[in-house]
């Protein structure tokens, strides 16, 4: 008979509470649709591109527009991932900063197992890359960070399609984790993919970026003070030689989650944060991350130089190997050592297959994977397509094995789903998130 676990222990998979799990449900429903326009646009580009037309493909990536005297003479594929995907990590930075002010990860028990989990699933696909080409030539350890990353949209996409019964604290995990793997993947194109770093324009990005947070700090949502302060800083940091994607996660930050102490203090709520959100994720999952992937996945996949060879290239091998193997091993194990050398137990009615099945969904790993490969190889070159490649046939068989484990994990699930939606009542909140139980406070 199990032991019932110390009243103050964390529990994996928690159910968490019920304004916490309708929020999720909210952003879940706009995840889900960005991921089917990010698939269509990845479809449409891989059809263009193999198509007799190819060559206009390239010629619209490679179009030129923007002001030369500011250097924002910019291709359109550079100013889809570094202009778009900016507005996609600056969600990513409302929705982090969200979790750990005023969500349920607020507690450091609870947001010590995503964040070990995203750690783990970072780093065991980085060293598996690392062994298959540490006698690699031309540079292909540059490469080591595409495989670390896990797309958001792309994955609730997929569990949304399959998972329909799976318990609502799934979904919140793997959202966690990949927000949280979002900010490592962006705290390592800083730091390791900054080649040539311009101090003053670095210096001068603050300027903006701190009357920016002073007025959002003051409640200002006027977008003519704020939209040239946060373009301005994006400007800035895009000549300092690191990513322009910066600019957007430290905005995100600056953003207060709670009301001001005049709107009721911390109890009232959420406050600016979930203003913003509500405004830019639909612009972000409906429009930067499905645009950015139509110009970037595009890639000739047929004759010599395709598939064939792109899966024999020491590069794309450790990109496969880190998707499909890294993640899952990096994340289940990452959860398995906290379980184990802490006090944090898994829920009941949750099974260590769950946990593999998301940490295989995690392999999905496709905008931000695409964007390093940019980084580390050049656009256009002979690595940058293998790349290309490695990401999509990587994040494709992760999906289908998820599919598989999921779809099983599905079927046992169903009853519970089944009861939940027969316990909602006049309140409109589902009996099981107002139920005590033992060693567990009382959700409102």
């Amino acid at each position: 008979m199990t032991a019932t676990p110390p009243r103050n222990s964390p529990r994996l998979f928690d159910r968490g509470s019920w304004p916490e799990a309708r929020r999720i449900g909210d952003i879940l429903r706009k995840e889900t649709i960005g991921g089917v326009l990010l698939l269509a646009g990845a479809v449409l580009a891989l059809i263009w591109a193999n198509s007799p037309w190819g060559d206009s493909y390239e010629t619209l990536r490679g179009f030129t527009i923007g002001p030369a005297s500011l250097h924002l003479d910019l291709s359109l594929a550079t100013w889809a991932a570094d202009g778009l995907l900016a507005i996609f990590f600056f969600v990513a930075g409302l929705e982090l900063k969200r979790e750990f002010v005023a969500g349920d990860l607020r507690d450091p028990r609870r947001a010590a197992v995503p964040i070990a989990a995203a750690v783990g699933g970072v780093l065991v696909p980085a060293v598996l890359y690392l062994a298959i080409n540490v006698s690699a030539d031309d540079g292909a350890v540059k490469g080591w960070a595409i495989p670390t990353a896990t797309d958001i949209a792309f994955a609730l996409a997929v569990l949304a399609v399959i998972g329909r019964c799976l318990p609502h604290a799934m979904r919140t995990f793997l959202l966690t984790l990949a927000v949280v793997d979002d900010l490592l993947a962006i705290v390592i194109i800083a730091v390791f993919y900054t080649s040539d770093l311009s101090v003053l324009p670095l210096l001068g990005a603050l300027a903006p970026l701190a009357v920016f947070t002073v007025l959002v700090q003051r409640r200002v949502r006027a977008w003519w003070l704020l939209l040239p302060l946060a373009f301005a800083t994006w400007t800035l940091m895009h000549a300092s030689g690191i990513h322009a994607t910066v600019a957007g996660v430290l905005l995100g930050f600056a953003v207060p989650v709670l009301r001001s102490r005049q709107a009721g203090g911390p109890d009232a709520g959420p406050g600016m944060a979930e203003h913003f959100e509500h405004r830019f994720r639909p612009i972000s999952a409906g429009v930067a991350v499905p645009v950015f992937a139509f110009m970037s996945a595009g890639v000739a996949v047929g004759g010599p130089d395709g598939l064939g060879s792109a899966l024999t290239d020491p590069v794309a091998v450790g990109i496969l190997v880190g998707l499909i193997v890294g993640k899952p091993v990096g994340i289940t194990a990452a959860t398995w050592l906290v379980t184990r050398f802490t006090r944090a137990k898994m829920d009941s009615g949750f099974a260590w297959i769950d946990v593999f099945g998301l940490a295989v969904l995690a392999g999905i790993g496709f905008t931000v994977s695409l964007l390093i490969g940019e980084l580390a190889f050049g656009v256009g070159s002979d690595r940058d397509d293998h790349v290309k490649v490695a990401v999509l046939t990587g994040s494709l068989g992760a999906a289908l094995l998820a599919t598989v484990i999921l779809r099983l994990r599905n079927r046992t699930y169903r009853r519970i789903h089944e009861a939940e939606n027969t316990d909602a009542d006049r309140d409109d909140i589902p009996d099981v998130y107002q139920q005590s139980e033992p060693g567990r406070p009382e959700n409102a």
